[in-house]
C-alpha cells in the first residue's frame, strides 16, 4: 500500500498519492485521501487517548 497509498503533506498541508515527498515531511499511509486529510486530527485524538491511558496507569485521572 506504500506506493500506492495516500499520505498527508506535512509541509504543504496537502494530500499526495504515493511517494512524492521525503518521509520527513509526510504522514501515512492511508487508505484514501480523505483519511489523509484528517491525518492531523486522527493524531491528535490518539495522543490525548494515549495521554489519558497514561494518567489512568499512573493512578491519576486529571
Amino acid at each position: 500500500m506504500t506506493e500506492n497509498g495516500y499520505y498527508y503533506n506535512l509541509t504543504s498541508g496537502e494530500v499526495e498519492k504515493g511517494l512524492v515527498s521525503p518521509w520527513t515531511q509526510r504522514m501515512g499511509p492511508y487508505r484514501t485521501a480523505a483519511e489523509a486529510s484528517a491525518a492531523l486530527e486522527t493524531a491528535r485524538k490518539r495522543s490525548q487517548s494515549w495521554d489519558a491511558e497514561d494518567r489512568r496507569w499512573a493512578g491519576s485521572d486529571e
